[in-house]
């Protein structure tokens, strides 16, 4: 996010904003990146990791089989999960396959009129999008040593406003365009299934905080498929 005097400040961003209606609200929100840029045949996959009850766990296999096979990814942690995972945060921050990227503060729909999604409250104005945002990059910022460059939501969802106070902050707002997993609920050959229909420039999104769960499997049968025929793998800042 921007440093300095061309941070805007949580008042500036209320003054600025607070008076707004939004028009949109959704997965599809315009501001939002659910897909590489044209042209770009490239797949970007992104794993979630949301924290909380029964958000904090470590899918070591998904990652394990990443590195193995050398497939780049992007990471959005929540404040929650790195709290919960000092040692394999260092780890990941320090591996290049991977880049860390913001997934909030305590994993909140990103709102500025209190909306909802899957039943997780959303923020509750333009004061609260401020802190879900930035209350988890300032903690990146000095973990990594610089501010992290992506954010996505709690549950991807935004509304157009909230869009614009992340863009204003400095971070590309992101979703996706195929949903890997389900939300960490389908089995591993349903995950197979939607990886393999990928299409070129797609962002995938997947979770990492539930071992156990058809992700890492999935992703497993899927991915060999795809690099032997000839797809590639790219983190969002390789081609963003």
């Amino acid at each position: 996010m921007p440093t300095g005097a061309l941070a805007p400040t949580r008042a500036e961003t209320v003054q600025r904003y607070g008076a707004l209606a939004p028009s949109e609200w959704g997965l599809q929100v315009s501001g939002v990146v659910t897909e590489l840029p044209k042209g770009e045949r490239a797949v970007a996959l992104t794993f979630d990791a949301c924290g909380g009850p029964g958000g904090n766990g470590y899918d070591a296999d998904l990652i394990d089989f990443l590195r193995e096979r050398k497939v780049p990814a992007t990471l959005f942690l929540n404040t929650r999960w790195i709290d919960a995972n000092p040692d394999v945060f260092e780890q990941l921050a320090a591996d290049r396959l991977f880049e860390i990227a913001n997934h909030g503060t305590v994993h909140r729909p990103l709102s500025v009129a209190g909306r909802s999604a899957y039943g997780i409250a959303g923020t509750g104005g333009v004061g609260e999008v401020y802190d879900e945002v930035t209350g988890n990059a300032h903690k990146l910022t000095g973990l990594l040593g610089h501010p992290p460059r992506f954010f996505r939501s709690g549950t991807a969802h935004y509304d157009d406003v909230a869009a614009r106070v992340v863009a204003d902050l400095g971070e590309r707002v992101v979703g996706f365009s195929v949903n890997g997993d389900g939300g960490a609920t389908l089995p591993a050959s349903e995950v197979r299934q939607e990886v393999e229909s990928a299409p070129p420039g797609a962002v995938v999104i997947g979770h990492m905080n539930h071992p156990g769960g058809g992700t890492a499997p999935g992703m497993a049968a899927a991915v060999p498929g795809l690099l032997a025929a000839g797809r590639r793998f790219v983190r969002l800042s390789d081609v963003m």
